[in-house]
Formats: structure tokens, C-alpha cells, sequence
């Protein structure tokens, strides 16, 4: 499907297939399509040419409560004046659903994101995890096929999105149903996905698992982009990716590549070291705490880089 705004092309012949029960994943950064692509399967938006198909039926014509589809949206949008349980029971009576049907229903929901003891209170009066949580019990509520979340977890601390995003993922395997997910997280869509689409300027750049994708980055943007690599030039190979926890800290004057000492970093489990490529290229390695210790580094310290063939990643774009 495509995407144009006037003469802009927002996403470009996005070709994707998303098997039932899947958790997916779209991830890029800011621009690249993929919430715009979120909105054409909700209905939000028209695509402007191509084809939509949810559980085998072309929906390009449905309004978005026809869709078989929930969309869960990055602010939550809980109505403030509305208990717990009336909001989850919202799109039920929306529909004509009895206040006594639509509020079993709803209690059902609640207690599966286990809030049923909070269902009388105000959004107000709840934590930024629980108001999530309530929203997503309202987008589970008229028992979708598919649920679309956007960002959901953007607005979370980052103790309380680990807690979600494993709530998120138990959610998902428990009903069965499929999750499509926006985020410009890599560790969220590691975490998450069975089904990770990286996007870069309105098309797919990569899709596979996420140990796929992050093992095996087909491009220099992949590569940067997923995080844990080092984009290397090498003469007799082109551009190639080499994972920083594999790229090795030699004296200087041995190694495959030369590289400066820019910075040590303590990480709690060891330490980063950020360096500098002849040419002002950033790369980085990550050395155990033993290893620090007996050899220490200070800035402006020449070193070699080094790894094993078969770590390297040769990419598409540097041949």
C-alpha cells in the first residue's frame, strides 16, 4: 500500500504480510512511515493506492469499528470524567450494548489487566501504568482480531515500561490474537516482537525476528540504527557491521583497523569504550570488567580492532 500526501510520499509500496497471532513490530525513527502505515490499517487514513486485508477480507472501504481491528493510542484518551469500568465499557454502548452486558464485559477485561478492584475510580486518580492499562482493556473490550498500539509506552517511565512491556507481551500470547506495534525503541521491539519491520523512509529497510535483524543487519542503516554495531569501510571487503560485544581492544599497531580512545564508560556490567576511526567514524567495543582492569584505557590511547570472520556482517550498501 501507499501513502501520499500532495507530493509527498509518506509510505512507499509497503508490502507486508503479518501471520495470525503474530506480534509485530514496526520500528524506525521519526518520519519513516510507520505510523502512518498503523493509521491505513486502523482506518484513520485512506491509503492511496494498494490493497488492505485483515484476516483474508479486503477492508479498504470499512470504517475502523467494521475492521475487526482496536487501536490503543499513545495518549491513552480515557474520558476524565468516566470511572474505570465506563471507560472500558465505552465503544460497548457506543454500539447499543445493555449497561449490564457491557459492564460484565468490561469487568472481564479489567480483572484480565488486573484492575478490577480500581473499576470506580477517575483516570485521575490512577498511575500513568494503570491508565495504560485501563486503555488497553478498552481497546481489548470488543474482542479484536488485531490490536493496533501506538507507542504505547512512550509515556512511562522506564521501570514501570519494562513492567508494561511484559505485561504487554503475556496480554498478546494469552488471547492469541495479533499485535501491531509502533515504537522508535530497538529494545522494545527486541523485547516484543515475533515479527520485527524496520522502516526507513516510508519502506521496508528489513523485516525478520529480532535476533534476525539484530545478528544480521543488511545495511548500513540497519546496522546503526538497531544499535550494537560498528560500521567498518575495509578495502578488500567493502562496508561491514561487526557487533561491539565481538569487536576486540589489541595493542596498537595490530588489529584489522587503527582507532583512538575517546571515552570509558562504566555500564554495570562492564565498561564501553567509545573510539575514533582514522577518519572520525564512531564506533565503540565492550570490554569485560577483568579485562579493563588488567589493561586500563585513557583517552587519546592508539588501539587496534579485531574479530572473528565470522562475526562480520558484510552489508548491501557497501559493496
Amino acid at each position: 500500500m501507499t501513502k501520499r500526501f500532495g507530493s509527498s510520499v509518506a509510505v512507499d509500496s509497503l508490502d507486508l504480510k503479518i501471520a495470525a497471532g503474530t506480534y509485530c513490530c514496526l520500528l524506525g525513527p521519526s518520519g519513516c512511515g510507520k505510523t502512518t502505515s498503523l493509521r491505513m490499517l486502523a482506518g484513520h487514513e485512506r491509503q492511496s493506492s494498494g490493497d488492505i486485508l485483515l484476516d483474508n477480507s479486503e477492508v479498504s472501504g470499512l470504517p475502523p469499528a467494521k475492521r475487526g481491528t482496536a487501536m490503543m493510542f499513545q495518549s491513552y484518551a480515557l474520558f476524565p470524567h468516566l470511572s474505570c469500568l465506563d471507560n472500558v465499557a465505552f465503544s460497548l454502548r457506543m454500539r447499543g450494548v445493555g449497561k449490564a452486558e457491557r459492564h460484565a464485559k468490561a469487568r472481564e477485561m479489567l480483572r484480565l489487566v488486573e484492575l478490577e478492584a480500581l473499576a470506580d475510580r477517575l483516570p485521575a486518580q490512577l498511575s500513568g501504568g494503570q491508565q495504560q492499562r485501563v486503555a488497553l482493556a478498552r481497546a481489548l473490550v470488543t474482542n479484536p482480531s488485531t490490536l493496533l498500539l501506538d507507542e504505547p509506552l512512550s509515556a512511562l517511565d522506564p521501570f514501570l515500561r519494562g513492567r508494561v512491556r511484559a505485561e504487554l507481551k503475556r496480554f498478546q500470547r494469552e488471547l492469541g490474537i495479533s499485535f501491531v506495534h509502533v515504537t522508535h525503541s530497538q529494545d522494545e521491539a527486541l523485547a516484543l516482537a515475533d515479527l520485527v519491520v524496520l522502516m526507513k523512509d516510508g519502506r521496508i529497510e528489513q523485516q525478520g525476528t529480532p535476533f534476525e535483524v539484530f545478528d544480521a543487519p543488511r545495511t548500513a542503516f540497519a546496522a546503526r540504527f538497531m544499535g550494537g554495531h560498528n560500521v567498518i569501510a575495509l578495502p578488500a571487503n567493502g562496508l561491514v557491521a561487526v557487533r561491539t560485544d565481538r569487536t576486540a581492544l589489541r595493542p596498537a599497531g595490530q588489529g584489522v583497523v587503527r582507532a583512538t580512545v575517546r571515552g570509558v564508560e562504566y555500564t554495570g556490567t562492564g565498561f564501553a569504550v567509545a573510539l575514533a576511526g582514522p577518519a572520525g567514524e564512531e564506533w565503540q567495543a565492550l570490554v569485560g570488567e577483568a579485562a579493563l582492569r588488567e589493561r586500563p584505557l585513557e583517552p587519546g590511547e592508539q588501539v587496534g580492532l579485531g574479530w572473528d570472520e565470522q562475526d562480520l556482517r558484510y552489508l548491501a550498501d557497501g559493496a
